[in-house]
């Protein structure tokens, strides 16, 4: 994934400089520096990029994780308390 994500953010960068380039009508290739330097932009942004995508799943993972739990919690433990009231009732009738 690493170097899709770099070749990627080389071809954007590249592709960003050389439209930039046409649009103000211009050679493409006018000064190459530019070039590199939108290459290596484009390749630090997508490389962050695939950084805060792998983030953002681990943080929502725990999110969803920490939400199972409550939702059990929450469910679960309630039923526990309605089966223990309602043996609680069956004991009254005995009397």
């Amino acid at each position: 994934m690493a170097w899709s994500a770099t070749m990627i953010g080389a071809l954007l960068g590249l592709g960003t400089q050389m439209y930039s380039n046409a649009l103000r009508k211009l050679p493409y290739m006018r000064h190459p520096w530019e070039h590199v330097v939108g290459m290596g932009l484009g390749v630090v942004f997508v490389n962050q990029l695939v950084k805060w995508d792998a983030q953002l799943q681990q943080d929502l993972d725990k999110m969803l994780e920490k939400a199972k739990a409550a939702n059990e919690r929450r469910y679960f433990g309630m039923c526990t308390f309605l089966i223990l009231c309602v043996d609680d009732f069956d004991d009254f009738d005995n009397l």
